[in-house]
């Protein structure tokens, strides 16, 4: 396995750093932007990088595209839990991106508008779908991908760790390549560069967790900021 880099900035607007992220050894990463009042984000997240990490190492591998979608389940009815019991944490949630590689193959699991993204050679392309509203329009043919950049609503979330009972999470599997490169991070760093320079900086950057993290705070850092890279040999 190659190398892995990984980086996380509160930005320059947020007070307080709502991501988490993890490395789970072996060769499995996580991301979660968390979402609610005062710092309840912040719990969301972190509960649901503790709870996936905590399954994992308790069950036999391959941790597999199943296997990671009930680590989040998991996730979320603790979530859901906790905030039942605790005024100030209702209404928290949080993305979840996972990804699990095992020897030439990948899996993963996913909710939310964190993305997964595989640079194989010169092509570069989102391998999950926003849950998002505007996502949705996009995927109807009523907005551009360009127009849902700039869209008022574009921070709606249609499906969220913590907010539903039945939570329906994308999952897949696929091969991987020597030489891929695998990006996990949340949407502050994608609401502020564009993949054409999210690609060239992964291509080209000495560190390209710091560099990625760079361009999202030279762009406005209107966000928290998570990222991890990481390579197949």
């Amino acid at each position: 396995m190659a190398k892995v880099y990984q980086a996380t900035n509160v930005g320059k607007v947020r007070y307080n750093n709502e991501d988490s992220l993890a490395v789970i050894e072996p060769e499995t990463y996580v991301v979660a932007d968390g979402m609610g009042g005062a710092q309840a984000g912040e719990v969301a997240s972190r509960m649901l990088v503790e709870t996936v990490k905590n399954f994992l190492l308790k069950t036999p591998r391959p941790w597999h595209e199943k296997i990671l979608a009930q680590a989040i389940l998991l996730a979320n009815d603790k979530i859901l839990n906790t905030a039942r019991r605790h005024g100030e944490y209702h209404g928290m949630g949080t993305t979840a991106t996972v990804l699990s590689l095992e020897g030439r193959q990948a899996y993963f699991a996913h909710v939310g508008d964190s993305r997964l993204y595989l640079l194989r050679g010169n092509s570069f392309k989102q391998m999950t779908e926003d849950h998002s509203y505007v996502e949705t329009l996009v995927r109807r043919g009523e907005l551009t991908a360009g127009e849902a950049r700039i869209h008022p609503m574009k921070n709606v979330l249609t499906q969220a760790v913590g907010a539903v009972t039945n939570l329906q999470i994308d999952t897949a599997s696929f091969q991987a390549e020597p030489g891929d490169l695998f990006l996990l991070c949340s949407d502050g760093l994608t609401n502020m560069v564009d993949d054409v320079s999210i690609a060239k900086i992964l291509k080209t950057a000495a560190n390209p967790a710091d560099a990625l993290i760079e361009a999202a705070l030279n762009a406005g850092g209107k966000d928290n900021i998570s990222v991890i890279v990481a390579g197949v040999d």
